[in-house]
């Protein structure tokens, strides 16, 4: 039975470890096609092959999210605090990963530093503001009527986002109810093995299995319609700094982790010394 869990959480593991190299893989693209664009070098070519590989990582995307769906079914708890993940990623999860309205702050963010990227390059050049390929080229770019989409769209996604939350909650509150706490309340040795147990948490792992698909689609879905809002440089911006993001904040939480154990190692030897000294 061990086994066969460990085998479980390698595929999972291995699962996100490819996610995360074709992420990596996709930047470059994303940087040189943008940059071609901005650079006003832009042809119907050029477009053509930016339009291509936005499809081409929404497809990754939705492929990620299909794996993620298969292998859940046979241990679905693994996603909701994964062994692959550092502590930092870990506490910033919902639902198995990140929350679709972190999309919508992404965005503004965006927005508001190139805009004033925008101020200080017109104030350094008083003359003109030189040209970065015409609109729809920066977030900082964005019309009234994008903005009064996207605002749309982001009410509309935290509503979904509370109802999710409320029924993780309800299952959560599961574990303390009939059968599950009359059992380890009743039976002589804590954590004996119990058929009824077995029972109602494997049915447990199915409906978190399901919660994190329902939550998997809602991110999709954001993706997909946050880029079909934005021109398709705007968007190539947007899914690059969402990409870096994910990337860096796996990198931080990792160097985090290390200087962690490094000050208690520390920690401990101080401790050890003044004591000895004691002594």
């Amino acid at each position: 039975m061990g086994s066969s869990k460990k085998n479980i959480e390698e595929a999972q593991e291995s699962c996100y470890q490819e996610w995360m190299n074709l992420q990596s893989q996709r930047i470059p693209d994303l940087k040189h096609l943008s940059a071609q664009r901005r650079s006003n070098k832009a042809n119907t070519d050029n477009d053509k092959k930016l339009r291509e590989l936005l499809e081409k990582i929404i497809g990754d995307f939705k492929i990620y999210a299909g794996k993620r769906a298969d292998l859940s079914h046979r241990c679905s708890s693994n996603y909701y605090a994964p062994s692959w993940n550092t502590p930092l990623e870990n506490a910033l999860l919902w639902m198995g990963g990140c929350r679709p309205s972190s999309f919508f702050r992404l965005v503004y963010a965006l927005c508001g530093s190139e805009t004033e990227i925008r101020v200080t390059q017109y104030l350094r050049d008083i003359d003109g503001l030189e040209s970065s390929g015409g609109m729809g080229t920066s977030l900082s770019d964005l019309t009234a009527e994008q903005l009064a989409k996207i605002n749309i769209l982001h009410v509309k996604i935290i509503e979904d986002e509370e109802k999710m939350t409320k029924k993780v909650a309800s299952l959560q509150e599961d574990a303390a109810d009939i059968p599950i706490a009359t059992v380890a309340y009743e039976e002589e040795h804590v954590g004996k093995p119990n058929m009824v147990v077995d029972q109602a948490l494997d049915k447990q792992e199915e409906s978190m299995a399901k919660l994190l698909g329902e939550a998997d689609n809602l991110r999709v879905e954001t993706l997909v319609k946050i880029v079909e809002i934005l021109s398709p440089v705007e968007a190539a911006n947007f899914l690059l700094a969402g990409k870096k993001l994910h990337l860096s904040m796996h990198e931080w939480g990792t160097m985090r982790d290390r200087r962690r154990r490094e000050c208690i190692i520390e920690g401990g030897d101080k401790a050890k010394g003044e004591e000895e000294k004691k002594q």
